[in-house]
């Protein structure tokens, strides 16, 4: 059954159950409401690049939280435009050995039982996105503090107060950005022609979307290697596998269960399902990349197979920060391998994120033996 435990404690089953039945299928989500998924692999390639498939129905009278994110046509692309620079790879290749650097700190203490999550895999990417954004060092804790709080399953008033405070933060970083310019993402975002409140939610999205999602893939990775010890050891002893390895359990288990709800402007025929005007479109990543029309064998996690997954969608809103998260990944698995000889896990009882949209574990207690 669509978003029950099971569901969120691994979803596959149930979209291939869906897929099974028909490619595109009403359901009800979570909230109760009668939404569309589209869980096979055309259809999903299809809708994310179809623009009558929209992030809003109506024109924003105010920039939302995560505004690049809830736009579409030429707004969308003004505010996409001034992060497509300093997400080239290039310039993201650029960035390496401060990652590296990073990395090599987080697990300079680490050793025995640890947290993987906790410990490793969200501090890497968060730390990352602050150097990025030029976050003084001191503003961290609360940072991080706030997000956690964002993060959390439960919907209440201290996570609107988080929200406030995030938001009020970054339109004092933004106005201290103004005064004093700085070599840095929010540095030259400043210059960019984007308002304040512009300035403020595309701060957020990159803070958030720009570790959340990492953090998944990096913890998930691992687990998916522990059990598949094989292919563990191969790239042990290979480490020019990396790259397909990162791109696998991206396809295998990526970050994101689905992508992020679209709206209907009109009726819309995906496959052969016809959906009317202003219907919830929920386009199941996880399920369009083990499709097996698209992938032989898709539930064999096989990091020699070629690319095609979505799991940084597709289309016009194709992640911008892909090519910093496989970076992330190819660092973070190089240290792991070499820091760590052994990897252990140390417990079978995993508890995931209980989220619609986010594949990712809340905590991944591993044994890492120098």
């Amino acid at each position: 059954m669509f978003f029950s435990e099971q569901y969120y404690a691994d979803p596959h089953p149930v979209l291939a159950r869906s897929r099974s039945r028909a490619p595109v299928e009403r359901i009800t989500d979570p909230a109760g409401r009668a939404v569309w998924i589209v869980t096979g692999y055309a259809e999903s390639r299809a809708a994310l690049s179809d623009p009558r498939l929209r992030k809003r129905f109506t024109p924003p009278d105010e920039p939302p939280l995560f505004h690049v994110l809830n736009s579409d046509g030429a707004d969308h692309t003004r505010l996409r435009k001034p992060l497509t620079r300093p997400f080239t790879a290039r310039r993201v290749e650029a960035l390496r050995p401060g990652v590296e650097a990073l990395t090599d700190g987080l697990l300079a203490g680490l050793a025995g039982e640890v947290d993987l999550v906790a410990d490793f895999a969200l501090p890497l990417p968060f730390l990352v996105v602050c150097d990025l954004l030029g976050v003084p060092e001191a503003d961290r804790a609360d940072l991080r503090a706030w997000g956690a709080v964002l993060s959390a399953e439960s919907h209440d008033a201290a996570q609107e107060a988080a929200e406030l405070a995030m938001t009020d933060y970054f339109r004092g970083l933004v106005g201290a950005k103004r005064a004093t310019p700085a070599d840095d993402l929010l540095g030259a975002l400043v210059g960019s022609g984007l308002d304040d409140r512009e300035l403020v939610s595309t701060a957020l999205l990159v803070l958030t979307a720009g570790y959340e999602t990492t953090v998944n893939l990096i913890s998930t990775g691992v687990l998916t290697l522990l059990r598949n010890p094989d292919e563990l050891a191969a790239l042990r002893a290979d480490r020019s596998r990396l790259p397909g390895v990162v791109e696998e359990v991206l396809r295998f288990d990526g970050p994101l269960t689905t992508a992020t709800p679209r709206y209907t402007s009109e009726p819309v025929r995906i496959g052969d399902v016809l959906i009317p005007e202003r219907q919830v479109v929920l386009v199941a990543l996880a399920a369009a990349d083990r499709d097996p029309a698209r992938f032989d064998r898709p539930n064999t996690f096989d990091p020699t197979r070629t690319g095609g997954h979505l799991a940084f969608g597709h289309g016009v809103h194709f992640c911008l920060g892909a090519q910093l998260a496989r970076l992330e990944g190819e660092v973070a698995f190089t240290a792991l391998l070499d820091h760590f000889p052994t990897w252990e896990l140390a417990s079978d009882d995993l508890a995931w994120q209980r989220s619609p949209l986010f594949r990712g574990l809340r905590s991944l207690p591993v044994r890492l033996e120098r």
